[in-house]
């Protein structure tokens, strides 16, 4: 089988790889229909933050078929569509219990050591616990349908997260920081909780497009002391909800610049830096988030997308074959696309 591996900055290939095969009782082996890029997976791409080993496997966000199952599985069978969170969990220990499937006792992460959803198939740990069965009548070859679902593997959910770290309520008004993809996301997770008001800050025309359809009715384009001016002065003291969903010292301290006295900053980013908590000690703002656990939230999130209430597909703006994983890569590296779909089989 192929699968996409690390080779070094700027430099991933698909190879051909090993079959995966059961390792474990509770394994199943899946074969991917629809994978994506991550701007995560730009961090290894670009030298920067994560540091992957060399052959090291990438993607974590994917769609398949069930091929096999270990003899302990007991809820999926051969043959079975089914949605990966980007981290794999068992399921049953206390923090999945809780809804945090990202502290799994147990779980990981998909790529570098691990085998990546960037390929034809893969080994599932935890099966029972990671995977999400989708109805008989979803049919993953209707490209729209499959990109709808695609997001829900991350950035719908982080999106999601953000929106609930910042407790936006119905009738408020939030500020997401950030027009890529999970900000996007995050501006449709501020909607379906309710938001009245939702303020992107970003500066991409094409991506504030799609904000304002998923539910953006302000955007603030400037940055830094001029950006912090602007939503001061469309919010008065501040919004009491802020989305932080970019992963800068930068963007966070904006976030906490931007935020009410007293309010929330739901930060989904990972900043590689130093952040200043001064201004949010001042101000008794609260930070909440962190890695979203998105296993948690994918049930809530599929029924709305198959009842038609929800679409964040237009993140995904270029679909590519699997064979053209590279392009994809680079597309996203050079800003040409905001997310990619990879078409597996």
């Amino acid at each position: 089988m192929r699968a996409t591996l690390f080779f070094g900055p700027h430099d991933v290939r698909l190879v051909e790889v090993p079959d995966p095969h059961l390792q474990d009782p509770t394994d199943a082996v899946v074969r991917v229909t629809h994978a994506c890029i991550c701007g995560s997976d730009l961090w290894p791409y670009r030298g920067e933050f994560f540091k992957y080993r060399d052959n090291g496997r990438m993607g974590h966000e994917f769609l398949g078929v069930v091929d096999s199952v270990g003899a302990d599985v007991s809820t999926l069978r051969v043959g079975d569509r089914v949605i990966a969170p980007f981290a794999f969990s068992d399921g049953t220990c206390a923090f999945c219990q809780q809804g945090l499937h990202t502290s799994c006792v147990h779980g990981g992460y998909w790529g570098n050591a691990n085998d990546g959803g960037q390929g034809e198939a893969l080994r599932v740990p935890y099966a029972d616990g990671t995977l999400i069965r989708l109805p008989d009548e979803v049919d993953l070859s209707d490209q729209h349908l499959a990109a709808m679902i695609a997001t829900l593997t991350d950035v719908a959910g982080t999106g999601h997260h953000a929106a609930l770290s910042a407790e936006v309520r119905p009738g408020s008004t939030a500020v997401v920081v950030g027009d890529g993809a999970v900000g996007l996301c995050a501006v449709l997770g501020a909607r379906r909780l309710g938001a009245d008001r939702i303020i992107i800050m970003g500066r991409h025309d094409s991506r504030l497009a799609i904000a304002r359809t998923f539910g953006a009715t302000d955007e603030v384009r400037e940055r830094g002391a001029e950006g912090i001016a602007r939503v001061r002065e469309l919010t008065g003291e501040g919004s009491a909800h802020v989305l932080e969903c970019v992963g800068t010292a930068q963007a966070i301290e904006t976030a906490i610049a931007i935020c009410r006295p007293g309010g929330t900053v739901g930060h989904v980013g990972l900043p590689p830096e130093p952040v200043g908590l001064m201004a949010a000690y001042s101000a008794n703002i609260t930070l909440r988030g962190g890695v979203a656990p998105v296993r948690a939230y994918i049930p809530d999130l599929l029924a709305d997308v198959l009842a038609g209430r929800l679409d964040p597909s237009p993140v995904l703006d270029l679909t590519l074959p699997l064979d053209q994983v590279a392009d994809g890569y680079a597309a996203m590296d050079e800003r040409h696309a905001i997310k990619v779909l990879l078409e597996v089989a």
